[in-house]
């Protein structure tokens, strides 16, 4: 057995974690199952290579605290408001109801009450570390099942508070535990309060001044500060570090410096997150498992199928859709990283013997290491668990779609109606072409019907509600949303069955281009790309480049980017602002009078067009007002619009006129 230092420790986790993560990413398996595997083998109770395992552990749990800083982010306070139901009420039943009944189940067994409080606290508890990363990884943490499964995280970490004062009084004998309960009760409700108003007061003037420094070393050290402190606040009231890290990000969730912040917290995320899970491995006993498997094997499997009908059971009694429910359910089926606490608290009170504890963190950390399967293929799984009786939301479901694609042929499906999906049918809608948009959020598909728009609720990973979608007479598919897991879903199983329909798939950035393409995409369009077009665009312009030049590099770009627009315009057939070189078609050209144009404060009489009398100015626009025909008198100011009509040479000339006079 090793003798490592600190340092030696980190750095040989550091490697192992290195190797593992690249080993599992090449065989596409989850990375944490890895972790969890380095940990069996390097610490105490495998190869011996790190016998201390408390110094470890106390840096990994960083890794949840940034987590769930990240996680916080991603919610507002009105969205946390709009959860209780869900925090308190789905996730309050969860904890009490699973604990409960496994406090019977182990009264029957022979257990005492302090041992049976244990065993029902660490079923009742899910992993937030495992869950919140792999939903993020997923993309799946505002889908329903998503908002479900961090309602009841959330909850779950209130809940480990009574757990951690109930199991020592009780294994001491003291008798004044529901003192201790109220005092702890209050202490949480000032501490989360007085973070949500320090938060929005404070923090956002605070990030403002730092952010006028322009150092990026002082605003890393700042978003560290503010994550830790807020850990440590709501550790030293009794509550966990996690929440008062979730609630730190919440109220800087509310700041336009979400993105920036949550860019300079991920890679001590990240690693941290890894080092965790690798903590977690080293405190099981592999030496024991010949002895116990069985045991362990029976109790695993009991724990996951209790919980999954649970939750399962919880979420429909709570509105949630067959499909949602099952969802939920496998997601949070696992135990979590508060179990381990818990069992530490038993070791240390003599609640329970060694094996006997064995036996329970064998199947926790079992739990763990399968969950990450269990959480990426929770769609097909809940597919094939959803009995075939109780499929008459299915059917209803695709009911509701057929109904509302109802007359529908030539088409577009847009399958999201996010900000994306809505803008593209808008723009469907100025040119007359029918469109029906698909969607998971209730409420945004609720809204859209009642503004009259084409919309239904349905999952659009679904082929037979694509079907009732009029899939068959439809022109084109849209997949709007930016989830590549669900897109790699639908594409192939569109493709197969409509080979020639034209598929438009949304992208983050261009890598997993072949991927998608080879799977049917007839283009995919990434954000990135548009973006830094869009930018290099308004530079251009501003820096007095002729707007129909930076269009023209636009446009080049584009054609060489996408096979589609390679085909619809081959070299400079038709251009996006109709300056056609060569051509002697008149047409209507705009040019945008910027501070340092030469038309500034002058009169359109004073501007000399004579050169060019072909051209003709039809109307400016000036504070989104079009005023046509205008004067010789009318003054051009900074920020108009000159709308021109000539033929395309001619109109360039009389746009540097008015840019640069000449």
């Amino acid at each position: 057995m090793s003798n490592y230092s600190i340092l030696e420790g980190i750095l040989l986790l550091l490697a192992s974690a290195v190797l593992v993560s690249t080993l599992f990413k090449r065989l596409k398996l989850p990375p944490v199952l890895g972790y969890l595997i380095v940990g069996i083998s390097v610490g105490p109770y495998g190869l011996g290579l790190i016998p201390d395992k408390s110094s470890i552990h106390s840096l990994a749990d960083f890794g949840v605290v940034f987590l769930m800083f990240t996680i916080g982010l991603e919610f507002s306070l009105s969205k946390l408001l709009a959860m209780r139901r869900t925090v308190l009420g789905l996730g309050g039943l969860q904890v009490l109801l699973t604990t409960g009944l496994t406090m019977t189940i182990a009264f029957v067994a022979g257990s005492q009450i302090a041992g049976a409080l244990v065993v029902g606290g660490v079923v009742a508890m899910s992993s937030t570390a495992l869950v919140s990363k792999q939903l993020k990884d997923q993309l799946e943490l505002t889908t329903p099942h998503g908002n479900n499964a961090i309602g009841i995280l959330l909850f779950q970490d209130l809940a480990v508070i009574p757990f951690l004062i109930l199991i020592p009084s009780l294994a001491a004998g003291d008798h004044h535990i529901f003192a201790q309960l109220s005092h702890a009760l209050i202490k949480a409700i000032i501490v989360m309060f007085g973070i949500i108003l320090i938060g929005r007061k404070i923090l956002r003037p605070v990030f403002h001044i730092i952010a006028k420094t322009r150092s990026l070393e002082l605003f890393t050290m700042t978003v560290l500060l503010v994550t830790l402190t807020a850990a440590w606040t709501t550790q030293e009231m009794g509550l966990s570090a996690a929440l008062g890290a979730f609630l730190a990000g919440m109220m800087l969730g509310e700041t336009e410096f979400r993105h920036q912040i949550e860019i300079e917290i991920r890679p001590f995320r990240d690693v941290l997150l890894a080092l965790f899970f690798i903590s977690v491995g080293m405190l099981f006993n592999i030496a024991t498992l010949p002895a116990m498997w069985r045991g362990l094997l029976i109790l695993l499997c009991t724990m996951l199928v209790f919980k999954f009908l649970l939750i399962t059971f919880l979420c429909r009694i709570f509105g949630s859709s067959n499909t949602s429910s099952i969802r939920t359910g496998l997601i949070l089926a696992q135990g979590g990283e508060f179990g381990f606490a818990l069992l530490t608290l038993a070791m240390d009170g003599q609640v329970f013997s060694y094996h006997y504890n064995q036996l329970v963190l064998g199947a926790l950390v079992l739990s763990m290491a399968i969950s990450p399967f269990i959480i990426r293929y929770n769609q097909k799984i809940s597919k094939y668990l959803e009995p075939k009786g109780i499929q008459q939301n299915a059917a209803e479901t695709t009911e509701a779609v057929a109904n509302t694609a109802e007359g529908l042929s030539d088409h577009i499906i847009i399958l999201g109606f996010g900000r994306v999906g809505q803008n593209i049918a808008k723009f469907l809608a100025i040119e007359g072409f029918q469109y029906v948009a698909l969607d998971l959020d209730p409420v945004r598909v609720h809204k859209a019907q009642m503004a009259g728009e084409r919309v239904a609720y349905g999952d659009s990973g679904n082929i037979q509600l694509l079907s009732a979608a009029n899939l068959q007479e439809a022109k084109a598919l849209i997949i709007s949303f930016n989830d590549l897991p669900t897109a790699k879903i639908i594409i192939p199983q569109v493709r197969r069955e409509y080979p020639d329909l034209p598929i438009l798939v949304r992208t983050r950035d261009d890598s997993e281009l072949k991927e998608l393409q080879k799977a049917g995409a007839t283009e995919v369009i990434p954000e990135a790309l548009e973006a830094s077009l869009m930018l290099a665009f308004h530079i251009l312009v501003m820096m007095d480049v002729p707007v129909f030049r930076a269009m023209r590099h636009v446009k080049e770009m584009r054609n060489n980017r996408y096979e589609l627009l390679n085909q619809v315009f081959p070299s400079e057939a038709i251009d996006d602002l109709n300056i056609v070189t060569g051509s002697d078609k008149e047409q209507l050209y705009v040019v945008k009078i910027s501070s340092k144009a030469f038309a500034v404060g002058k009169t359109l009489g004073e501007i000399n067009l004579s050169d060019i009398p072909s051209v003709v100015i039809t109307a400016i626009k000036r504070n989104n007002i079009r005023v046509p025909e205008p004067g010789p008198e009318t003054e051009i100011k900074q920020g108009d619009f000159i709308v021109l009509y000539g033929i395309p040479q001619e109109l360039e000339r009389a746009e540097h006129i008015f840019l640069q006079g000449k």
